[in-house]
């Protein structure tokens, strides 16, 4: 389990993050949502110890970070596929991760095979693609079998196959009972791959969410479309509906889902042509919450 406890981290006159709180739970992928200049990056590097909070705490399993004996073995973590030793091949980059953590070395031939650099396990590092580079840093978050796992932007560099094999990756690691947050600017990505958000803001708690709370937040309503719209709006205002139009006639229904307006509309012999439901996709409800967070504006034309 992943603990932020009113975190908060500045850079001299700059607060990264601000008063932050939230949990990870195991067992579920949590995607870690907010614009650049969030305090996603900052969070995760006090969670690893990398940076010193202000004040607050960022604990693992109730722990801070730098009290692990054997970190790999408890925590594994992908926030940079550049930092390997580029002239060092994947193989032995993951057994000097091993050996510092009383970590047996057959388990890097594991962990290859599991990221599908197996073929590529003696190239040097630095001769790699970023998408297999990206592979090796997962490889090495991996490496310990730990029950919690961090993962910053681990889609980048990756092609169409490569994200589909992280989508189920995650997803396989949360059902085996492990800790998973993970940060992305792929809303898409994320909608599919993620059961809980965390969204954050010029550093503070936006949003604690599942993505359909978050979609039935921003509900648009029903379109619904009849010739007998007048007559129609008569029935569904009613049973307690908002009803408003929109151009071309059709009709914007709120407070009843597809079945109780169906219902209604044979109930009182009222033929329907059309009903829709008109929510929102996860980009656009994140972008409705966190349009005043962005640190980052191109102009318009």
């Amino acid at each position: 389990m992943i603990e932020v406890r009113e975190l908060t981290k500045r850079h001299g006159a700059t607060v990264a993050v601000d008063g932050l709180s939230f949990q990870v739970r195991p067992g579920l992928v949590t995607g870690f949502l907010g614009p650049n200049g969030a305090g996603k990056s900052t969070t995760m590097r006090v969670l690893l110890g990398l940076d010193a909070p202000t004040s607050g705490q960022a604990l693992v399993n109730g722990r801070r970070y730098a009290t692990m004996r054997h970190p790999l073995r408890e925590v594994g973590a992908l926030l940079d596929a550049n930092a390997v030793h580029g002239g060092r091949s994947a193989y032995d980059h993951l057994r000097c991760l091993a050996r510092s953590n009383g970590i047996g070395v057959s388990r890097v031939a594991d962990v290859l095979e599991r990221v599908g650099l197996a073929g590529a396990a003696r190239r040097r590092a630095g001769d790699l693609s970023l998408g297999m580079r990206q592979r090796l840093g997962i490889a090495a978050a991996l490496l310990g079998d730990p029950g919690v796992l961090m993962f910053d932007e681990p889609v980048n560099g990756l092609d169409p196959e490569g994200v589909r094999w992280i989508r189920h990756l995650m997803r396989s690691l949360a059902a085996e009972g492990r800790t998973v947050l993970l940060s992305s600017h792929l809303m898409s990505e994320m909608e599919l791959t993620a059961d809980r958000l965390v969204i954050i803001g010029r550093g503070r708690l936006v949003a604690e969410t599942t993505v359909g709370d978050l979609a039935a937040r921003h509900d648009l309503g029903v379109l619904v479309r009849s010739p007998r719209a007048a007559e129609l709006t008569g029935v569904l205002e009613a049973a307690g509906a908002t009803v408003g139009t929109e151009p071309g006639g059709g009709l914007v229904v709120r407070g009843l889902d597809i079945a109780e307006i169906g219902d209604l509309a044979a109930g009182g012999g009222l033929a329907v042509h059309e009903v829709t439901p008109r929510g929102v996709s996860l980009e656009e409800a994140y972008m409705e919450l966190t349009g005043d967070s962005a640190e980052y504006r191109a102009g318009g034309r």
